[in-house]
């Protein structure tokens, strides 16, 4: 199925360091991107995806949509963190309108905040494997007061958020569109500024998502920690600037040091993976966000887990129209875009 004119959704990506938007027409020809761009945020507007400072957030969105032309007021956003709680789990086999009159008592023993303060949704995934009677469903839970947030922000910014979804379900989006999902087993990782997200697939489907708070900004915090400098400065020493505050060894160091705590995280995640499905290999660790551009970080994943591991290309089947939009600059931001043109596959009513 494709997007229908009253279909079509704006994809925003709100993160604690940047904001990104995107715009995707479908068609029976394929998918081509309309429109993406990205702004900046300012420093301590959003921290580990709490919205600390709702002006100033909805701010940035409104010119991002300026100096992009983007005219659709209908929008997908993504949530993730420690707000969202994902889990497989098995309840007994029965339709979904049944199942969704007894979520709420099914999801108590695995969600660890009060069932009356967050928003629930399911997804049946088929058969359980133990038993015909039984069935595999995922779970997610997200607390209302960050839903409420997101949903204020959205309409603070003059928009109309259609769709909420999950940052690693987003991810999902985007590489079902590009990749042979069902060819092998695949950790998507993306590695944000201040969070990084998991999405182990196994046959297409999620099997463990997992969201900790790591990313790129450890990185920025140590060169301030060692410099003085602030928070944008320490961004451009991180990207290569030259400085004499700090020594290309030290940089190299602390990029390291952030790399080794990521890849301890992965490895327990894919530890976990392995100890719940033994039989199963993961053939590829598929990377996006601003840490799939660190080539040390790629490199030393591949060595310690014995895994291919790749950058996402989220524009492998998207026509990019090279006539309307700068294709040098899509390739260099390629793996930040991920999450965002995931949501801009979405459409009104999507489940």
């Amino acid at each position: 199925m494709f997007f229908g004119k009253n279909d079509h959704l704006v994809g925003l990506d709100i993160g604690s360091k940047v904001v990104k938007a995107g715009e995707i027409i479908a068609s029976k020809k394929g998918f081509s991107l309309k429109k993406f761009g990205m702004l900046q945020l300012s420093p301590g507007t959003i921290e580990e995806g709490a919205i600390k400072d709702p002006e100033n957030a909805a701010a940035c969105i409104r010119e991002l949509f300026q100096m992009h032309r983007i005219k659709s007021r209908n929008v997908a956003i993504s949530i993730g963190g420690y707000s969202v709680i994902v889990k497989n789990i098995v309840t007994q086999s029965m339709s979904e309108d049944d199942l969704q009159d007894t979520i709420h008592i099914e999801a108590e023993q695995y969600i660890p905040f009060d069932i009356n303060d967050v928003n629930l949704d399911f997804l049946i995934l088929g058969e359980a494997d133990t038993s015909p009677n039984q069935m595999n469903v995922l779970l997610i839970a997200v607390k209302k007061e960050i839903v409420s947030d997101y949903v204020n922000l959205i309409k603070l910014a003059g928009l109309n958020p259609c769709i909420i979804d999950v940052d690693a379900f987003a991810l999902q989006n985007i590489y079902e569109i590009n990749y042979d999902v069902r060819s092998q087993n695949v950790a998507l990782i993306d590695i944000g500024a201040s969070k990084t997200s998991l999405n182990i697939l196994k046959a297409g489907n999620s099997a463990f998502i997992r969201d900790v708070s790591l990313g790129c900004s450890q990185i920025n915090h140590r060169i301030m920690s060692e410099t003085g400098c602030d928070f944008l400065q320490a961004e451009k020493i991180k990207l290569g600037q030259p400085t004499d505050t700090i020594s290309a060894e030290n940089i190299k160091a602390i990029e390291a040091d952030a790399v080794s705590g990521w890849c301890a995280e992965i490895r327990r995640a894919l530890d976990f993976f392995y100890s719940n499905y033994p039989d199963d290999a993961i053939g590829q660790v598929i990377l996006s966000g601003g840490g799939a551009n660190i080539p040390s970080f790629r490199e030393t994943l591949s060595t310690q887990t014995s895994i291919e591991v790749t950058t996402i290309d989220p524009f492998q089947r998207i026509l990019k129209n090279d006539d309307k939009n700068d294709t040098d600059y899509l390739s260099e931001v390629a793996p930040q875009a991920a999450i965002c043109l995931g949501l801009a596959l979405r459409r009104v009513n999507d489940k």
